[in-house]
């Protein structure tokens, strides 16, 4: 005999996956059909979007160039074009290039309806005032991962292929690179920044849940920092120059997050007053 549920509108747990299924259905169909899109815009995706800063006129290459120059300083920044060639060794490399960068370009731009299937799954759980209280949620996270984006593919993807391609032991070794080691170095930069830049986000639900608070991430703010100097290292070329500037953002964020953890502790206590009276 199966027992009812005390509460109808209680879900089970098999309720629960398969509601779950039926999210994560829709979140890969909605990813799938961005990537078909991408598929088909081929030509911009790899000419314009893919090697665009293998260009010596990519917007940030020329900025450095100017900063250069004005300084006096001769840089490889203003060179006409960087000395590496990209090529592809093995049959498929160039259909399988193109699909996975079509998935990868689906997840990335599907980013924000993902997150709103995410937030339907999870929100039927949260209290009304904390549903209300993380209405934003969506535009903030997505806003953030965005702007990682964007910071990895203007700052940490150039300064990465500048600096790997232009790099030689010997001048007997010509740099040929191969496509799916390229697209991979700038795949890593747009999606590592992605989620880094999602701290805040991370941080908020770790103070609601109460495995945070601004006291810890005061405690361990220096380990944080040599935790964000390693992970520039891995994302980031090996030079110090490169990982201040992908360091930098980062360090705000976390700043940003020890003010938001503040915040919502303190809100908890407001809510907590309330409550005891």
């Amino acid at each position: 005999m199966v027992k009812k549920l005390e509460n109808p509108d209680e879900m089970s747990f098999l309720d629960h996956l398969e509601e779950l299924r039926w999210h994560l259905i829709r979140s890969v169909v909605a990813i799938v059909l961005v990537a078909c899109v991408a598929f088909v815009m081929k030509d911009f995706i790899f000419d314009t979007v893919l090697f665009g800063p293998k260009k010596m006129n990519f917007p940030t290459y020329r900025f450095f160039c100017k900063i250069a120059t004005f300084f006096g300083i001769d840089s490889e920044f203003c060179s006409d074009s960087l000395p590496f060639t990209i090529q592809n060794r093995t049959m498929a490399g160039q259909f399988s290039a193109h699909i996975w960068t079509s998935i990868w370009a689906g997840f990335i731009i599907a980013f924000p309806y993902v997150l709103w299937e995410v937030w339907r799954f999870i929100s039927p759980g949260l209290h009304k005032n904390e549903r209300r209280h993380s209405r934003g949620f969506i535009l903030v996270a997505s806003a953030l991962f965005f702007m990682g984006v964007l910071f990895g593919y203007y700052v940490v993807a150039p300064l990465s292929i500048n600096f790997l391609g232009t790099y030689q032991v010997s001048k007997e070794v010509l740099n040929e690179i191969d496509i799916g080691s390229f697209i991979a170095t700038v795949r890593a930069s747009v999606i590592a920044c992605g989620i880094m830049f999602e701290l805040p986000i991370i941080i908020y639900f770790l103070t609601k849940v109460g495995l945070v608070t601004p006291e810890i991430l005061k405690k361990y703010r220096k380990i944080a920092l040599v935790v964000v100097l390693i992970l520039s290292a891995v994302i980031t070329p090996p030079d110090v120059a490169s990982q201040i500037v992908v360091s930098v953002p980062v360090l705000i964020l976390y700043q940003i997050s020890i003010y938001i953890s503040k915040v919502v502790l303190r809100k908890e206590a407001k809510k907590e007053a309330r409550n005891a009276k």
